[in-house]
């Protein structure tokens, strides 16, 4: 790919950057979910950790914080809640103690069912029609974002444009 040249000055208005737009629908998303999360006593970031021991739990800390691209310092005061709550117990790994693994407990187990209906309930606020059209629709936009991401992700590490030549 090519490096882009300069563009017009217009280009630097705040309405007319991406990072802009997905700063401002990452707060929105977020902010949608505080009412659906509140009867569960959770917070967003706390939901997403969940979203992960759900599918199967004795996750190492280091094993979560790679799925959720998430450093130790951001999760361990996110866990120390969780298990403050009851939600999650910590242990130390028999056979390597410097491994903390997470475990759900009953009562983390048990807010599983009652989070099933979030995630249809949210596209409904988002103004999805909750049939396959809509589903579908959220889809791509899930797949277009996380392509966006890998992009990025490629570019940081320098396989991203590359200089004309001369």
């Amino acid at each position: 790919m090519k490096k882009p040249r300069p563009v017009e000055p217009s280009a630097l208005r705040l309405e007319n950057q991406l990072c802009f737009a997905l700063y401002t629908a990452s707060r929105a998303l977020t902010r949608a979910y505080q009412p659906l999360l509140a009867p569960l006593g959770l917070t967003y970031p706390q939901y997403i950790v969940m979203l992960v021991l759900w599918e199967g739990d004795g996750l190492s800390v280091s094993q979560l914080g790679a799925r959720l691209a998430l450093d130790s310092g951001t999760l361990t005061p996110l866990l120390k809640r969780l298990e403050d709550n009851g939600i999650v117990e910590r242990r130390r790994d028999a056979n390597d103690e410097r491994v903390v693994r997470l475990f759900l407990t009953a009562s983390g187990r048990a807010l599983h069912g009652r989070a099933l209906s979030i995630p249809g309930e949210l596209a409904c606020r988002a103004g999805y029609e909750p049939d396959a059209a809509g589903l579908k629709s959220l889809n791509r936009l899930r797949e277009a974002l996380e392509a966006l991401t890998r992009r990025l992700d490629d570019a940081s590490t320098g396989r991203g444009c590359e200089a004309d030549d001369p």
